[in-house]
């Protein structure tokens, strides 16, 4: 490809509102530019990239044995209300209406839509398992798009079904998917981690996210410093065991704290630790009022609340509807006397004595507090957020965190959506059974933004080989230089002729500007026709290692059949 037939539209400054490297680079390497918010279109270099990344992704999901189809961005309302997403999935889902006034959802995930394909088609044992796949734009209404093709409101993904009839069927399934996603994100040359996470309002229970390591993740990780544990720090569960300090009850009594609302302030205010104090929060769940107890130096995971109490929606409770329930600001709620409302607590409060928590009532606390002998608790159990320095709960070293973006997630489904949507099957004995599925999902467009975190200098992006949307950057310095344009010419047709993938800069641009655009898009070798082209001599550059060659021009296809 010659430069000056393409549109590589590169910028010298960084975008004013472009946070984060690979958003800044990929806009001034001119691989993408924005539409509007979290709306982007790809160039022809960023198209390039794209593609590659979904070559690999259907080479690696072909060999786990799934099959690639196409389903409808377009999904009817009835499909999400059958599974009972059109409630429960929020706002994120892109609602409209045809002119008819029938409900439609532009497509944020396709559970539904093959659920309804497969139920309709699959009757038979002997046709499972099945496992299909698709590529294709997804869409969700982002509350607050940012950090470029990292959180948008429309973005390229791939995913994937599984139908099974058995649980070891679908094991075995989601091993091979596992095993699939691991080798896609090794060959796109990613430091990454999977872990156990949890699976949302996709339903299901056995799930693992595979995480990208960088400091811009919005996800934080939880693992062990000498082991191979991981999880997302939502679902890694606690094995600290907590100690009753051994002193003697005190009488409960009730203290003036005026103005005194968070932990920090009443530690301070009544001179004691905050791990002696118990945080009270409000929950909202599937419509009942849950207060949720937690020591004073831990945090709520509502994560870990839903999976105890089975539920669907779990919400902190406003401002206003803790007024309601308690009588008080959400600065003074704590868990004696009350009537109607369910006490959870976490297992270190169990171990609390003496200690301190909110009275209900303005400007009021309890000292000398003592779980089950001044308040019932339903149950102890583990709902605090694990803290780096906790024991790894696989039993090995100690948690430490790390960030890291979340470019792909497997789930076990059960039957959550078969259930729901009636998808059943005739098993050998001729009774009816109801089909198990897997979910598997990598975000296409989120991964060359991973790349681009993981794989850049000050001077812009550094493409592994595989991924880069040219090998080869053919920079003749003199258009008009006879000897350089010939010389050009000549390896250009010679390296397309041996199938190398070659960007020719044929621009009339001074050196400056061709070699600051070239180490900005990230080329592997670049290839410089210069003042020794007469000689037949050019000079071969390493994008990442930045070795500089001087090479007769016959000997070009050794060297880059060597160097790629």
């Amino acid at each position: 490809m010659k430069q000056s037939m393409t549109l590589i539209p590169t910028l010298r400054e960084i975008p004013a509102d472009a946070e984060i490297t690979s958003h800044q680079l990929l806009l001034r390497a001119g691989y993408i530019r924005q539409n509007a918010s979290g709306v982007y279109s790809y160039l022809p270099l960023g198209k390039k990239v794209l593609r590659k990344i979904e070559e690999i992704i259907r080479e690696e999901m072909d060999h786990a044995g799934a099959v690639e189809l196409l389903m409808p961005a377009l999904q009817q309302a009835e499909l999400w209300q059958e599974s009972g997403r059109w409630q429960t999935y929020g706002s994120e889902l892109m609602r409209l209406n045809d002119r008819h006034g029938r409900d439609f959802a532009l497509g944020a995930t396709h559970e539904e839509v093959i659920t309804s394909i497969i139920r309709d088609e699959v009757k038979s044992y002997k046709k499972l398992p099945l496992v299909f796949y698709q590529i294709q734009n997804k869409f969700r209404d982002e509350k607050r798009p940012r950090f470029g093709l990292l959180r948008g409101r429309e973005f390229m993904m791939k995913d994937a079904y599984s139908f099974n009839a058995t649980q070891e069927s679908l094991d075995e399934v989601y091993d091979r998917i596992f095993t699939a996603y691991s080798n896609i994100f090794t060959r796109c040359g990613l430091d990454f981690r999977a872990v156990i996470a949890d699976s949302g309002a996709m339903g299901g229970k056995d799930t693992h996210e595979f995480m990208v390591l960088s400091d811009v993740g919005e996800d934080t990780i939880a693992y062990s410093d000498t082991s191979n544990y991981a999880a997302n720090v939502e679902m890694a569960p606690v094995i600290t065991s907590y100690e009753k300090m051994d002193e003697p009850e005190q009488e409960l009594t009730q203290v003036h704290t005026p103005n005194i609302k968070t932990i920090d302030e009443v530690s301070a205010f009544l001179n004691v630790e905050s791990s002696n104090c118990i945080k009270s929060l409000l929950f909202k769940v599937d419509e009942e009022y849950v207060l949720v107890l937690v020591r004073g130096d831990h945090d709520v995971n509502d994560i870990k609340v839903k999976n105890v109490l089975d539920a669907s929606v779990v919400e902190l409770a406003t401002p206003e509807e803790t007024k309601s329930v308690l009588g008080c600001t959400i600065g003074s709620v704590g868990p004696i006397d009350l009537d109607e409302v369910t006490v959870l607590a976490d297992h270190a409060v169990a171990s609390i004595t003496n200690g301190v928590c909110g009275a209900n009532k303005e400007d009021y606390h309890f000292i000398n507090v003592n779980p089950k002998r001044d308040f019932p608790v339903a149950t102890f159990e583990d709902l605090r957020f694990i803290q780096e320095g906790d024991p790894s709960p696989d039993g090995e070293g100690i948690i430490q965190f790390a960030k890291g973006i979340e470019v792909g997630h497997v789930f076990k489904l059960g039957s959550r959506y078969s259930d729901a949507m009636k998808a059943t099957y005739l098993d050998e004995n001729g009774r009816s059974q109801t089909m198990l599925m897997g979910s598997y999902g990598i975000g296409v467009s989120r991964t060359l933004a991973a790349v681009v975190e993981q794989f850049n200098d000050e001077k812009g992006i550094v493409w592994p080989t595989n991924l880069a949307p040219f090998q080869v950057h053919l920079i003749p310095i003199n258009i008009k230089n006879e000897d350089q344009k010939t010389v050009g010419n000549d390896l250009y047709n010679e390296l397309k002729s041996q199938r190398f993938d070659v960007l020719m800069d044929d621009r009339q641009e001074r050196p400056g500007v061709k070699f600051a655009d070239s180490d900005l898009i990230g080329i592997p070798v670049r290839i410089t026709v210069g003042k020794k082209a007469s000689e037949g001599i050019v000079e071969v550059k390493n994008r990442k290692t930045g070795e500089v060659f001087e090479v007769n021009k016959e000997e070009i296809v050794d060297l880059l059949q060597k160097m790629l």
